[in-house]
């Protein structure tokens, strides 16, 4: 082997993941009938040969050690506990737990195929947390009276209750078990504390027997597992009877399997991309989770098929492995080949671990798997509600099951979250077109119309999902500007998801503002939302299709404005591109200019033709000039937030000018000027200008002055823009 350490990673992960595992399968069998317990070691040891040879095969992830786990033991022995406590024969509950295997891994397989697995981490945390929580106490109670020594058959309730049914000798071993557990992370975090806790164990029962020689035998001996079998005769011998008597399920046994399997199968897989995100940030590395999760999902399968227990990637075992110098999968095969190798020579040695020994691992585990924390939901009473959720889940589980315990969970979780979203404002801000501009500069005379008649004209900005819960909400905000504005511009940039019953409301909407002839206008409808839907189509297969009177969607929020602006300038439709190109007299900036004034600064102009597409200048030039607009349309293009993507920043039209702070300040360009159509331009030089300046200082002076007092005007606009922002 070209890497020792995957040899010596593979060794110790065995270590730790061999006694679990038949601490697990005893711990699941026994709760059928504790004759079983011998059966629950030797399925320990089928399901830790199976993953770890099959899951690092045909998984991707390094380091990875895949065996029996806490989860599918507290699953499983919950499940044995319930079909138990049903009068069931113990007979079908090993057929139905060996089904219920194959299922799990067939529905790991599936969702590795699908490439969801990633989605598993989407299950709410008060659901988790009530769930495990649950587990932990079911496991915690199936227990007790194993680790008490009461007689089979005795409750937790009344073994709890009952101290002369005690057998104080498990008790004192169970009891060691939990102490060494307990303390050994606070000794060291070299070896395992479940190892720790098994050894404290087997010593105490050692001691004891030494003055109790009825201790000594292990036929008939209830204190101990008894006999594994772990020889190839006893592993044929365990398929062949299992699959021998399968056919005495019925289908309908087996169908009710497929909620448990659900079940089973995320915790599994959760547990899985849980440790395989650990070992990612340890060793920097990134793993596959839909071709984990199918390879996990297939050794479940061959696991279960052949009389094992299913499992997943375990936390404690993988970090063995990477700590002990692990590279590679191959180290997770190592561990699976020892694995069988150990337990066929040392299978007489597992036949003496004490009962009460793998009660305190599995009690201990249970309380692990209590979380504590959401009892700090408790102190406000903005959580307490997903309180209620852990609670609901953890008392379903107790007194129902775990099933019902998850189904409850998930639709409680769902209310919650329909609660923050109805709560949520899907408004985000409302102005008026009077308080903010469309990326059009026009003349001043035109802003100030803008400003007097911008408020018959709202803009709604709309944020969050449009669906069932927040349709009123949102129909309650826009009922009073259905009755009195003369436009109404509903942006949805920000919008995640709509629904048809939010669809609808925008129909009734455009239907009522249809009556009085005032246009709905859309923004921003995207073709692909979050959730993968196409808003546009969406919106027209649900009625809403755009005729340019009663519906118009703009591409952008300032497309919409401009629009709006035109409307209510009088000058929709009106076609620049035929206007002929202005004098300079006409030029906003020049209006009122004495004719000779006029003919000095002409003479120190010249006319430049753009054609549509080219750039006058880019970001960096040190072209200086001033800029006035004969005819055509000119983009001012910016980067915004540092992207290197041009965004549109500005639009001047006929009669305007561009380019005022470079030619006033004489610092490069910061942004890029580009001819939206064939365009002619006036083109001031900075040293044509000058030269006129020496001779003409009057005429400098008024046109210095007029140009600084345009550009304040913009700039004042602009700080009402982003004061109206910053206010909502």
């Amino acid at each position: 082997m070209k890497n020792s350490g995957d040899f010596w990673g593979g060794v110790a992960a065995m270590l730790v993941a061999l006694p679990a595992s038949v601490a697990f399968g005893v711990t699941i069998y026994s709760a059928i009938s504790p004759q079983y317990a011998a059966f629950g070691a030797l399925a320990g040891i089928l399901g830790a040969t199976a993953l770890g040879l099959i899951a690092p095969t045909f998984g991707g992830t390094d380091r990875l050690i895949s065996s029996p786990c806490a989860p599918a033991a507290a699953v499983l022995s919950a499940f044995a506990i319930q079909l138990v406590a049903q009068g069931v024969q113990p007979i079908p509950i090993v057929l139905m737990m060996t089904v219920l295997g194959i299922l799990t891994g067939l529905i790991q397989i599936l969702i590795g195929f699908l490439g969801i697995g990633k989605l598993i981490k989407y299950i709410p945390y008060p659901v988790v947390s009530g769930y495990l929580s649950g587990v932990g106490l079911i496991i915690i109670g199936s227990q007790l009276p194993k680790f008490a020594g009461a007689p089979p058959g005795t409750s937790w309730f009344e073994a709890l209750l009952s101290p002369h049914i005690w057998d104080w000798r498990g008790l004192f071993i169970g009891s060691m078990t939990v102490a060494a557990m307990l303390l050994a992370p606070k000794i060291t975090k070299a070896v395992p504390g479940t190892i720790i806790g098994i050894l404290a164990g087997v010593l105490t029962y050692a001691g004891i027997a030494s003055n109790d020689t009825s201790m000594l035998q292990l036929s008939g001996n209830p204190l101990v597992i008894g006999p594994v079998g772990a020889s190839g005769e006893g592993y044929i011998e365990l398929i062949t009877h299992r699959w021998s008597q399968i056919g005495e399920l019925k289908l309908s046994q087996v169908a009710g399997l497929v909620g448990s399997a659900v079940t089973l199968a995320a915790l599994l897989s959760i547990d899985t991309l849980k440790t395989c995100v650990v070992l990612d940030q340890m060793t920097r590395t990134r793993h596959d989770p839909n071709r984990e999760l199918a390879a996990q999902g297939f050794a479940n399968v061959v696991a279960s098929t052949i009389g094992g227990v299913c499992g997943a990637g375990t936390m404690g075992a993988s970090l063995v492995n990477l700590s002990s110098g692990a590279k590679t999968r191959i180290s997770g095969i190592v561990e699976g080949v020892m694995t069988l190798v150990v337990a066929l020579l040392l299978g007489s040695f597992v036949a003496w671990i004490p009962v009460a020994t793998l009660s305190g691992v599995l009690i201990v585990v249970g309380l692990r798997m209590i979380d504590t924390d959401p009892l700090r939901f408790l102190e406000s009473r903005a959580t307490v509600l997903d309180f209620s959720v852990v609670l609901a889940v953890v008392c379903v589980a107790l007194f129902v099951g775990l099933i019902a315990a998850s189904a409850v969970g998930v639709a409680l979780s769902i209310i919650l979250f329909l609660r923050e979203q109805v709560g949520g404002n899907v408004v985000r801000r409302k102005s008026f077109v009077g308080q903010r501009s469309s990326t059009w500069y026009r003349p001043e005379a035109e802003m100030l119309i803008l400003e007097q008649r911008g408020n018959s004209a709202v803009i709604i900005e709309l944020q969050g999902s449009l669906f069932f819960g927040t349709t009123h909400q949102l129909y309650i905000t826009l009922e009073p500007e259905l009755v009195k504005t003369d436009f109404l511009i509903l942006d949805m940039q920000r919008v995640q998801s709509v629904d048809v019953t939010a669809a609808h409301m925008l129909h009734l909407v455009r239907n009522i503002l249809a009556e009085r002839s005032v246009p709905l206008l859309l923004s921003n409808v995207r073709e692909s939302l979050p959730n993968g839907r196409n808003l546009k189509e969406f919106l027209e297969l649900s009625g809403l299709v755009p005729d340019g009177k009663s519906l118009i969607i703009m591409p952008t929020l300032e497309g919409a404005i401009e629009w709006v602006e035109d409307a209510l300038l009088g000058d929709v439709g009106t076609p620049t591109a035929l206007l002929p190109p202005l004098e300079l007299h006409e030029i906003e900036l020049f209006k009122g200019s004495k004719p000779e004034t006029l003919t000095d600064i002409r003479n120190c102009m010249e006319v430049r033709s753009i054609q549509a597409g080219e750039t006058i200048y880019a970001r960096g030039d040190t072209d200086a000039n001033l800029y006035l607009i004969r005819s055509g349309e000119v983009h001012i293009m910016g980067y915004v937030g540092g992207s290197s993507r041009l965004c549109h920043i500005a639009t001047f039209g006929r009669g305007e000018f561009f380019g005022g702070l470079a030619f006033l300040d004489q610092r490069p360009r910061g942004n890029n000027a580009i001819a939206l159509v064939a365009s002619e331009l006036f083109v001031l030089a900075p040293d044509k200008f000058n030269a006129l300046a020496e001779e003409h200082k009057r005429i400098a002076f008024v046109m210095i002055s007029r140009l600084a007092k345009t550009l304040a005007i913009r700039l004042r606009h602009a700080d009402d823009e982003l004061t109206l922002m910053q206010e909502n």
